[in-house]
């Protein structure tokens, strides 16, 4: 057992729809396990197979792709082409080196747990929680200020004479929730199609962004004389570039919950590394494409604050053109994929830390199409309430990128100590470059988690005391009633118990 305050048999749940003839989930008590962990388990199973390696690739590059449209020009502000681009760098080796840690680490432990999973394993029960919980203030605040993105949209496009407020919010949880809810198949190939067409649109923006290309605005941020190491490419000096490093993660921001989908991947040890790899190999195509093709079109004074940069980027202050309206329209697309690529993410990691006892366990219950509903429904319901009370976009994503930033050098820390701790743990994948990789990724991840701090000082306390709640509850309740026959949990079971064998 993992722990001494774990619990074998857990109490009865409340009824749900799914029923104990089910099954389907690689999530399976191992061999000596009582027949309450598998009618506990079979109550929480997801749809297992659904999911090849092409729909873990779009399910990837779906998290991140409204990041292209807007929201990485801001960092521009903070620290001028030259800033942004070497912040974007940084980033970019930060997510290619986390990538490239949790396809070694998800191929060990493919299931629904995901980051929860690797730093139970690792750092134990503590750092479990604290990954997990993390990753869920990404993954419920994103949504929620996602949705804000959508209604503005739907309001600039003059889309049905709706205007920006509560209904649009509305309609976007209940009908893609309800996708989810339909089944993880039908989901995931939804998501593939419209992310393709967001890809589609920013390869076409582009080509046409190319032909008006003019490297003399790349630099026409004007120069802060005082700012230390201020140049023509550096206009707010050094301390631009670590400023503006959230910004340069919205290019990445969302890729590494991909292995929260390992329970209904199709051969989840082969998949996942290959849609990792793929996934992030895409986002920097993307990444430098957009950002070169709309700094260079109209120059980096003009997108700097600019709510759609792309559409700027194309038009100025002239007239809608007929590439300028598709690119609008294609944005629309690109946040519906992220915003429906998240809330998966977030029902999947909830799914699992209730499963195994941090959160309340009816959250882990499956209906009759293996989908966690209420593992989609209540936070979707918390990210509605925060959209419509709120309204505030800009500060949920601050909130979520503080949040993302802590699970960051967590995940990479339990690389580090898997590998040093147990070298001969089987590893079907291997991270190249090892320790020096995810080394890499650590201090990258504390460096962005302090430069949140640089950006929006609120955001990050706000996030500071979400975490303050979460490990009171963890603290005072959810540790003394943990699921020992969780996946998670039996996995770093195992691992203790070896560990005494080889002490003995």
């Amino acid at each position: 057992m993992a722990e001494g305050t774990e619990s074998r048999i857990p109490p009865a749940d409340p009824p749900g729809p799914a029923g104990p003839g089910q099954g389907g989930s690689p999530a399976v008590p191992a061999q000596g396990g009582s027949p309450d962990d598998a009618a506990y388990l079979r109550r929480r199973a997801l749809k297992g197979g659904s999911a090849g390696w092409l729909l873990l690739t779009g399910l990837g590059v779906a998290y991140v792709v409204s990041g292209d449209f807007s929201g990485w020009n801001l960092g521009l502000a903070e620290g001028g082409f030259g800033g942004l681009a070497i912040a974007t760098l940084l980033m970019g080796a930060m997510y290619a080196c986390l990538v490239f840690s949790l396809a070694e680490l998800s191929a060990i432990l493919p299931t629904a747990g995901g980051g929860y999973g690797f730093a139970r394993r690792a750092l134990g029960t503590w750092g479990g929680f604290l990954t997990g919980t993390a990753i869920l203030i990404e993954y419920i605040l994103a949504p929620a200020a996602i949705s804000i993105f959508i209604g503005d949209y739907i309001e600039s496009l003059n889309l049905f004479g709706l205007e920006a407020g509560w209904p649009v919010y509305l309609a976007c949880f209940a009908v893609f929730i309800g996708i989810h809810l339909w089944g993880v198949g039908e989901a995931l190939r939804f998501s593939l199609v419209v992310t393709a067409i967001a890809v589609a649109a920013l390869l076409i923006f582009a080509v046409g962004a190319f032909t008006e290309f003019d490297s003399a605005g790349l630099n026409d941020i004007p120069v802060q004389e005082d700012a230390f190491g201020s140049n023509s490419w550096l206009p707010y000096g050094l301390l631009g570039i670590w400023a503006a490093f959230p910004f340069g993660m919205w290019f990445f921001l969302g890729v590494e919950g991909v292995p929260l989908a390992a329970e209904e991947a199709k051969d989840p040890v082969r998949s996942m590394p290959k849609a990792l790899s793929i996934s992030m190999g895409v986002l920097v195509l993307l990444a430098l494409i957009t950002f070169f093709a709309a700094t260079g079109a109209r120059g980096s004074a003009a997108v700097q604050e600019a709510g759609n940069p792309l559409v700027v980027a194309l038009q100025g202050d002239g007239d809608p053109t007929a590439l300028s309206r598709f690119v609008n329209y294609a944005g629309l697309a690109g946040l519906v994929a992220s915003f429906f690529s998240l809330i998966y993410a977030g029902s999947r990691q909830l799914f699992a830390l209730s499963r195994a006892g941090y959160l309340p366990r009816f959250l882990s219950l499956t209906s009759s199409r293996k989908a966690p509903y209420l593992g989609l429904l209540i936070p979707g319901a918390i990210g509605f309430a925060l959209a419509a009370g709120s309204g505030n976009g800009g500060r949920m994503l601050n909130v979520a990128v503080f949040g993302a930033t802590i699970s960051y050098a967590l995940m990479a820390l339990s690389h580090l100590v898997l590998r040093r701790r147990e070298p001969g743990l089987h590893r079907p994948y291997r991270t190249p470059g090892g320790m020096l990789t995810s080394g890499v990724a650590f201090v990258l991840a504390l460096s962005a988690l302090v430069a949140t701090f640089l950006v929006d000082k609120d955001a990050a306390f706000i996030a500071l005391g979400v975490y303050v709640v979460a490990l009171a509850y963890f603290a005072f309740y959810s540790r003394h009633r943990l699921v020992a026959a969780a996946p998670e949990e039996e996995f770093a079971a195992l691992a203790e118990a070896e560990a005494e064998l080889e002490r003995d």
